[in-house]
């Protein structure tokens, strides 16, 4: 596999380049968030880490995901039935998470213990204001910050559809990524239910079974990888799929998503459903003609597509507004209910 190439371009971590957070391919920043007090916490020791956070620490309870031993750390459907997974839930504090953690750290097979999606500040006020994310606008307004907190744990390749700052702040990760058009390699799951949210491959990239998979050696061919240590950052793009794993008995990750349209567009896996539901099980010759359609409308329209339509006629075919986009939205919703 190739090396997810590194950020060549200028780097100021107070106030990370446009062109990085709109890079159409992943790129490593190696050390650039290296100053930040938690990594050098994480540093000293994983005692120095822990200590670190629980003194900025408010006391809400957060979300663990807990898998026994013989998971060997795998967040992942229970069965072949794909209908419940292999963890389980509770609410936890944050000391102890850390001092689980802590307690098996050197067992030599311990409980996966996983902290997904947390929002930061919900949990660590002040954590932003010492340790800069640098995002800047427009990306600081839209973007979610939030931290994931684990042993070693792999997370089945998916996808986001924002784009993805990830830094390692404690720990290492390793992140095997795929281009959006390997979909059809990775051979996805259903979209419900789903261990996370979004549908995930079901290969174990740690044995793959090619007999079952056999276009996984494709998506292989296309992959790109990269080893990450505290103060390093990877840049994901939108849509890229990624299979995370964590490689120490502590890792600490500190992410930013954040798209780059209006808040009112709405997400493209609601189209995607509902194209499911209409257009999949037409019949063969139907399909194409509306494969035509969704050419023409959508994917093949640009700035003259409807020159011979007056503006003010237009409607969705034109630029679309908050405004424009809830009436949509209400007429859809009336449509749905009937």
């Amino acid at each position: 596999m190739r090396a997810v190439p590194d950020w060549t371009g200028p780097f100021d971590p107070a106030a990370l380049p446009a062109e990085l957070l709109t890079a159409a391919r992943p790129c490593v920043v190696r050390g650039g968030f290296a100053h930040w007090p938690v990594v050098q916490a994480a540093r000293q020791s994983d005692e120095a880490l822990a200590r670190y956070l629980i003194g900025l620490y408010n006391g809400t309870r957060i979300g663990l995901f807990q898998l026994a031993p013989e998971a060997r750390g795998r967040v992942f459907y229970a069965d072949e039935t794909l209908s419940s997974f292999n963890f389980e839930r509770y609410a936890a504090t944050l000391d102890q998470v850390l001092s689980g953690l802590l307690g098996v750290a050197h067992s030599p097979e311990p409980p996966a213990l996983y902290v997904g999606s947390t929002t930061v500040e919900a949990v660590l006020p002040g954590f932003l204001d010492a340790n800069v994310m640098g995002l800047g606008e427009p990306f600081a307004d839209q973007a979610l910050i939030s931290l994931w907190l684990g042993n070693r744990t792999r997370i089945a390749a998916h996808y986001d559809l924002p784009d993805n700052l990830a830094v390692v702040a404690a720990g290492r990760r390793r992140f095997t990524l795929f281009p959006p058009e390997q979909i059809h390699n990775l051979y996805l799951g259903p979209l419900d239910p789903t261990p996370a949210g979004q549908p995930v491959s079901l290969v174990d990239f740690a044995q793959p079974d090619f007999a079952r998979f056999p276009r996984f050696a494709q998506a292989l061919a296309a992959a790109e990888v990269v080893e990450l240590e505290p103060g390093d950052a990877l840049f994901i793009p939108s849509m890229w799929f990624h299979h995370v794993e964590g490689l120490a008995p502590v890792n600490l990750l500190i992410n930013a998503w954040w798209r780059q349209t209006p808040e009112h567009v709405d997400s493209p896996l609601t189209t995607l459903r509902l194209a499911l539901m209409t257009l999949r099980d037409l019949p063969e010759k139907e399909r194409r003609i509306w494969q035509h359609h969704f050419q023409h409308f959508v994917f093949g329209a640009d700035a003259h597509t409807w020159d011979h339509i007056p503006p003010a006629a237009r409607g969705l075919l034109g630029p679309i507004d908050e405004t424009l986009s809830r009436q949509a939205r209400t007429q859809l919703l009336n449509q749905l209910k009937r």
